[in-house]
């Protein structure tokens, strides 16, 4: 039955990109834990420039002192996780869709 081989293949296609996006989901999180949390704030006092790594604790705001220059390498690192924080929310987004269309019967 033609009809019976494509369902089979769009239930096979269905579990690959759940496979695909679970790995991916893993991927993401565990390279999150390794990167800083926070933002870098540049503060301007008597003609110097300040900077300070700005951290949520609860639900307090912490600063630490960074020094008068912001290390590079964190600026870097903060980027990075705010871009993998989004991918990580697209795949959330995708996951859920794919539960949806699994729970139906195909």
């Amino acid at each position: 039955n033609i009809c019976g081989v494509k369902m089979a293949v769009l239930r096979d296609i269905l579990k690959e990109s759940w496979d695909y996006y679970q790995d991916l989901k893993k991927q993401l999180e565990k390279r999150l834990k390794e990167l800083p949390k926070g933002s870098i704030l540049k503060r301007h006092i008597s003609h110097n420039d300040y900077y300070y790594l700005k951290v949520r604790e609860g639900n307090d705001v912490a600063s630490r002192y960074l020094g008068k220059e912001a290390p590079a390498g964190l600026e870097k690192s903060i980027k990075e996780r705010r871009l993998i924080r989004r991918q990580l929310k697209e795949v959330q987004e995708n996951i859920h869709m794919l539960s949806k269309l699994r729970s139906r019967k195909i």
